[in-house]
């Protein structure tokens, strides 16, 4: 068969479409992120410590609100609670309330003028600052890169790099502010686009009735390996999946566990942890930051809807990858052998969502994993300057203290990501599945 010099100019069938995805999904994952990040540039209160540490105790309730929830949902939520509905169903750990002293500018400084003494005070900033690694950054980091993975197929290192340098400059540049100006925007990106996915999947599942019927029944084909045939327990949906409190004794999350183990986890979380208190610190009055932490409670209402339910939707929709138990099968679906219910989100985005529309997916996943790293950046930043360097250097000027808690956020990044934290869950590519306790 010959060819005329005309044919050889067309292009293969698909190339041009796929280009064109290609560019839809890339344009609407950057289109969301410079206006944000403009007005996090150039927000106010940045002269002072105060205004950078604190933005100055001048923020009103409604980004206070939106702050706190967009700094507690990052992206280890979108993997672990949407893996964790796939695994087991809807019953995942989580309470939020909020407590603040006025005076301090963090937990740390708090207990000092308590209990009187300085020991206390540098060791939970210490404390706090090795618990910021291992407890999220690191996570949010893994998640993130989990999903920018499989959408984009990008390095994972330059993918994280590029991330963090981003999200460390307008940190340092906005302080606190900036943070949750920045927080307030990120938290509306990530609402939308969550909503957008969960109406795509219970549309493609059929229904409500429908899905907690098919729920039930998402059970894999392959349950066997040569000689070996899985125990049905262990690929079969628990019976309880739809209970939010489940047996005591027979239970993978016990309700006195629920009840009272987790009140403890989230009373440390949302009323000690210095992420949550410096934006309740930030608020011009109390009045401010009652209706912030009531707005915060109504908006975790959410994650049960937005990414608990498409995760099980995942499983019904994608049954043989998600809930797969054969350790041959889940390598070649996922990369581990232990499951696959850590990619459960990451599928029904890739699988799902249409071009244009999964490049907006892709932005709520890099929404909610830069505001969670802004908050943490800053909040170590604080941690660091108020509670140890001063101590070190008790007659420093503002502007040595804001040059000191800036050069620590860019310490901060290097240390824990590229010396500690990411190589250790790169490693071990299971701590989400199947955990539901986040709170």
């Amino acid at each position: 068969v010959t060819r005329s010099h005309s044919d050889e100019s067309v292009p293969e069938l698909g190339q041009e479409s796929r280009s064109y995805d290609a560019k839809a999904n890339a344009l609407s994952t950057i289109l969301p992120f410079p206006l944000p990040k403009t007005l996090a540039m150039f927000s106010t209160n940045r002269g002072t410590v105060g205004g950078f540490f604190l933005a100055g105790r001048s923020m009103v309730w409604w980004p206070i609100g939106a702050s706190l929830f967009a700094s507690n949902i990052g992206s280890g939520h979108f993997v672990g609670l949407a893996g964790t509905g796939a695994a087991s169903g809807i019953a995942t750990g989580g309470w939020c309330h909020c407590s603040v002293c006025s005076g301090p500018s963090g937990h740390c400084e708090y207990l000092r003028k308590r209990f009187g003494g300085q020991r206390i005070q540098i060791y939970l900033s210490i404390l706090s600052l090795l618990l910021y690694i291992f407890t999220k950054i690191s996570a949010d980091i893994f998640s993130g890169a989990i999903f920018i993975n499989l959408a984009l197929g990008l390095n994972l290192y330059l993918a994280i790099f590029l991330l963090l340098a981003i999200t460390a400059l307008y940190t340092i540049t906005g302080g606190l502010a900036a943070v949750i100006y920045t927080d307030t925007l990120q938290t509306v990106i990530m609402l939308v686009g969550s909503l957008i996915l969960t109406g795509f999947a219970f549309h493609e599942v059929g229904g409500y009735d429908t899905f907690m019927e098919k729920y039930m029944k998402a059970i894999p084909a392959v349950v066997s390996d040569g000689n070996t045939t899985f125990q049905e327990k262990c690929y079969t949906p628990r019976a309880d999946s739809f209970h939010l409190f489940r047996d005591a004794l027979t239970g993978d999350l016990p309700w006195p566990g629920l009840i009272f183990g987790m009140s403890i986890l989230a009373l440390w979380y949302w009323c000690t942890d210095q992420v949550i208190v410096q934006r309740c610190l930030s608020a011009k009055n109390m009045s401010h930051v009652k209706a912030g932490c009531t707005l915060c409670g109504y908006l975790k209402l959410l994650p049960m809807f937005i990414m608990v339910m498409p995760g099980m939707i995942s499983r019904i929709l994608y049954t043989d990858k998600i809930a797969c138990v054969v350790p041959s099968e889940c390598e070649k679906y996922c990369g581990t052998k232990v499951g696959c219910t850590n990619i459960a989100y990451p599928t029904l985005v890739v699988e799902l969502m249409p071009n244009g529309l999964r490049g907006l997916m892709l932005s709520v996943m890099l929404a909610s994993l830069m505001s969670s790293l802004t908050s943490i950046f800053n909040s170590a930043s604080t941690l660091f300057t108020m509670d140890i360097y001063t101590k070190v250097r008790k007659r420093a000027s503002e502007k040595e203290l804001m040059i000191a808690g800036s050069i620590w956020v860019y310490f901060w990044v290097l240390y824990s990501v590229s010396l500690v934290s990411l190589p250790i869950f790169i490693s071990v590519p299971c701590c989400f599945g199947g955990s539901g306790l986040i709170v």
